[in-house]
């Protein structure tokens, strides 16, 4: 029987459970009795915070990265500087980014939208300061290249302060602290994937 988790992986974390060559935190090390088997579906780097998929699935990763149906994911991201209409359009209709290898890659268009930040937002321990002029974006994608997020912001002059991944699809991170971990029931994750030939 497969289990299926999404986790907040908080900032400064490892997404995963053997020690990697950055060191650093590792999954495991969460205050949760993980299963055997179980491993992370896609990643966020070490400076990112948000949503995460666990399952003992193998199957998973292949479903909802390599299918043909592309898969939403939405990120919540703070950004240096006040960001123009111009530079905001640039971002959704896309933008030029380094890709591996050193080749350029035009980024598919996407949604990008100004917005407040959460009241629910847990602030780091070292927040920058909010009287800096910054701001914050909710941006969705289709793809996910190497930091293409951090790349896209980068590519209009704006340096990413903080980066947090809200959903994946209907899977949403919610009010789930970060640390925190909750299991999710097998038809109700793929619903929520919205895969629907996963048996």
């Amino acid at each position: 029987m497969n289990r299926y988790f999404i986790i907040h992986k908080p900032f400064n974390m490892l997404s995963q459970f053997i020690g990697g060559v950055e060191g650093g935190r590792l999954i495991g090390e969460l205050d949760y009795d993980f299963p055997e088997g179980i491993h992370a579906v896609g990643r966020l780097d070490n400076h990112s915070e948000g949503l995460l998929i666990l399952t003992t699935n193998k199957k998973v990763t292949r479903l909802l990265f390599q299918g043909e149906q592309p898969h939403g994911r939405t990120y919540l991201v703070k950004v240096k500087n006040v960001v123009t209409p111009e530079r905001l359009e640039q971002l959704r209709t896309g933008v030029s980014i380094q890709i591996a290898g050193g080749a350029t890659y035009k980024t598919t268009p996407c949604k990008v939208e100004i917005v407040q930040k959460p009241a629910n937002l847990t602030d780091r321990t070292i927040e920058l300061r909010e009287d800096i002029p910054h701001t914050w974006l909710l941006i969705t994608l289709t793809e996910g290249k190497f930091h293409q997020v951090r790349k896209m912001v980068a590519a209009v002059h704006h340096r990413c302060q903080r980066l947090i991944r809200v959903s994946i699809e209907g899977l949403e991170l919610g009010d789930l602290p970060p640390g925190g971990v909750l299991e999710i029931a097998e038809a109700e994750f793929f619903e929520k994937l919205k895969i629907s030939n996963w048996n």
